[in-house]
């Protein structure tokens, strides 16, 4: 399959992100059935251009069904992707230095490749990964970002996905992905070379995922999910 960045009909599927806010609110009575956490550590990282503010939202939920939701941290996320981890790793050592567990880490978009590489470069700091709308293939490549690359830039950027895949992540990882994402090409979210990889299809646009009541749903799902041998 070739890829390629969003088309013009797929990055208009963003107008539906109205759609994404409204069922939030008809889907509360089902949110509020969500199985409950125990007060293990969550680390909530954003997206591209976001800050912490950004899924202030999804923290309280995950908050109010009993878990220790905190953000990362990171200030407003950039293109610095080598930097964010090493912040990112540090946050995960904090975490686990004052409370005794190594947190999960939830991540949407580019919040999503900066947790996988820091479970791949330290898994004994990262209990589980669950991302939404995160592009393990080509980087920004196949995004609406795209252009903001030169194609030396983007070869080279292949090149360092490749050699990162050479180590392994080895925690377990759930990857939510939408056919309604207009701002990373749906495909490119699929992970076809980490073994066990569970994906999960959802109908959000990729604006909306923050706010989207069946991916606050599924996080919720695989946090509280036994992976402990």
């Amino acid at each position: 399959m070739t890829l390629r960045p969003p088309s013009f009909a797929q990055r208009s599927k963003e107008l539906l992100v109205g759609r994404d806010v409204a069922r939030l609110f008809v889907r509360t009575p089902h949110l509020r059935q969500a199985p409950r956490g125990d007060g293990r550590p969550v680390v909530v990282v954003t997206g591209f251009g976001g800050t912490d503010l950004s899924l202030t939202a999804l923290r309280g939920y995950l908050g109010w069904l009993g878990h220790d939701a905190r953000p990362a941290e990171l200030g407003r996320i950039g293109q610095d992707v080598p930097g964010l981890v090493g912040r990112l790793i540090d946050r995960c050592a904090s975490v686990r230095s004052e409370t005794g567990e190594s947190p999960a880490l939830v991540g949407w978009s580019l919040g999503g490749t900066l947790s996988r590489e820091t479970a791949r470069r330290h898994p004994e700091l990262v209990r589980r990964i669950v991302t939404f709308g995160t592009p393990v293939e080509g980087g920004p490549a196949y995004t609406a970002l795209a252009w903001r690359y030169t194609d030396e830039q983007i070869e080279r950027i292949h090149e360092l996905i490749d050699t990162r895949y050479e180590t392994p992540i080895e925690v377990p990882i759930t990857a939510l992905w939408s056919r309604n994402d207009g701002v990373v090409t749906p495909e490119a979210c699929i992970d076809r070379r980490t073994p066990g990889v569970e994906h999960v299809e959802v109908t959000s646009t990729h604006l909306g995922m923050g706010v989207d009541p069946d991916v606050w749903s599924a996080i919720a799902e695989r946090l509280t999910t036994t992976i402990d041998p």
